[in-house]
């Protein structure tokens, strides 16, 4: 069987402001590379070359970038307990054993100082600039959430607890029965998806193409879908049921997917702004809003959810174009350092990393 490669982010925009989930993914590894080093020194780039030459005989995990759609933040290598990741801000990664499990690897050997010298006044400009465009994104997304919040109200206030709560049981019941697994359940906490400088982001389909059954939640605001998620969560890992919990992008207090590997089952939020579609035998669709929630709550309620509707879709662009901003400015930004840097030296990191791993391997 070829190995798989799994897609998925650990660190994202929000509403709540960068917010990120390495530590959940990090901890089951026991040898990190934590690259350090500025904007253009070819980080994403190393970590690609290393993930496609193990991508060769062993699966490969690709932790994405939220500022940049092409770009990555880790790769990971399960079978062998190891892991690239990059180390920067605004995603700092501390290490708890230095020396035994995480190693810093400097990628600011590699530039020429004298030579970013000549374009200190064009950095600072440039960086303060992007500080600004995040700042303004995250105020913007948190205005978004207060609207998200009031157009919820109006499907909580019209939501049937009690089918609400049994629709959840009968779920847990489906999904678990009577199984009790003998061992301590294994939780990672990643993101479904990521508000970049191109547009919500999301990898379902690659993380849900060998799970045997999926269920497409539909619904809408304050329909109940995250409160759901994290009561099945719950009963999972109480039996010791692994579970991978995917966190909403948007508001990372919410739940959006789980994926018991071990069941080969997977539920998810199929709304906007992921919005998926059964497309294969063992897909379910899963309508919160036909199940739980008073009859005729939409027309009754038509002009408001418009309003909520608009205002909310104004300042989600908004917020994006802040972050499209940053982006035009990060590429100019690491062109004054491409310019600056020696990518032999790059390379010689990568091959002591390459050595590393390959030990492992023994």
């Amino acid at each position: 069987m070829a190995p798989k490669i799994l897609n998925y982010y650990a660190g994202g925009n929000t509403a709540r402001g960068f917010h990120d989930l390495f530590s959940s993914t990090l901890e089951r590894l026991d040898r990190i590379f934590i690259l350090k080093g500025g904007p253009g020194t070819g980080k994403s780039t190393l970590m690609k070359k290393i993930g496609e030459k193990w991508g060769e005989k062993y699966d490969i995990e690709y932790i994405h970038c939220s500022a940049d759609y092409g770009s990555i933040d880790g790769v990971i290598i399960p079978s062998l307990s190891v892991g690239v990741v990059d180390g920067t801000a605004p995603h700092v990664i501390e290490p708890k054993y230095p020396g035994i499990v995480e190693e810093y690897v400097n990628l600011g050997e590699s530039w020429d100082s004298e030579k970013l010298q000549d374009h200190k006044g064009e950095v600072v400009r440039l960086k303060a600039a992007i500080k600004d465009c995040y700042d303004e994104a995250y105020k913007l997304f948190k205005e978004a959430l207060y609207i998200h919040d009031e157009w919820e109200n109006i499907y909580i206030s019209n939501l049937n607890t009690t089918k609400a709560n049994k629709l959840t049981s009968n779920l847990i019941q489906d999904f678990f029965g009577h199984l009790s697994l003998n061992k301590k359940a294994s939780v990672t906490h990643r993101f479904l998806g990521a508000a970049t400088p191109d547009g919500a982001k999301d990898f379902i389909p690659n993380l849900t193409e060998d799970i045997a059954k999926r269920y497409f939640i539909k619904g809408r605001p304050g329909t109940g879908k995250s409160t759901m998620l994290k009561k099945m969560a719950k009963a999972a890992e109480e039996k010791g049921i692994d579970v991978e919990q995917y966190h909403c992008g948007f508001d990372p207090n919410s739940l959006d997917m789980l994926i018991f590997r071990e069941l080969s089952l997977a539920i998810f939020d199929s709304t906007a702004p992921h919005e998926h579609f059964p497309s294969r035998a063992g897909d379910e669709v899963i309508d919160m809003y036909e199940e739980i929630v008073e009859p005729g709550t939409d027309e009754k309620y038509a002009d408001e959810i418009e309003q909520f509707q608009t205002a909310y879709s104004e300042k989600m662009k908004e917020a994006i174009s802040k972050l499209k901003k940053s982006h035009s400015l990060r590429m100019e930004l690491e062109s004054h350092y491409i310019d600056a840097v020696d990518f032999t030296k790059v390379e010689q990191k990568q091959a002591e990393i390459e050595e590393e791993i390959a030990r492992l391997e023994r």
